[in-house]
């Protein structure tokens, strides 16, 4: 995927609009607009990397960045100590609808196993 191309580049680089809840120099966290529970919040990396498939040890500590964000910003939204979720959707079998790698942070109210 080019990165010209890509949804969540485009939303990094402001030409669609999103509303941010936190932002870094690592990452970007933004409302989902299609939330699947009542907190929905996207976390990406600003670097393009398509799928957690693609990325490399070199990116270790981008992705504890992220996940270390995730229990950052459910604290800072409120939802923190009553539970959340973190999904990495992975390939089209693993429900990744766009191609840049992100966390699904979901909370707001009782979830239910087995997912999907």
């Amino acid at each position: 995927m080019s990165e010209s191309t890509c949804l969540f580049c485009r939303i990094l680089s402001g030409e669609i609009p999103s509303t941010k809840v936190y932002e870094d120099r690592l990452a970007y966290a933004f409302n989902d607009i299609d939330p699947q529970a009542p907190n929905h919040i996207l976390i990406i990396p600003k670097e393009h990397i398509d799928s957690l498939n693609d990325v490399s040890q070199g990116d270790e500590s981008l992705l504890g960045h992220l996940l270390r964000l995730a229990p950052k910003v459910a604290n800072q939204i409120g939802f923190a100590e009553s539970g959340f979720r973190t999904v990495i959707n992975t390939g089209g079998d693993g429900g990744q609808s766009v191609e840049h790698l992100h966390l699904h942070l979901l909370g707001g109210r009782s979830l239910t196993w087995p997912p999907g």
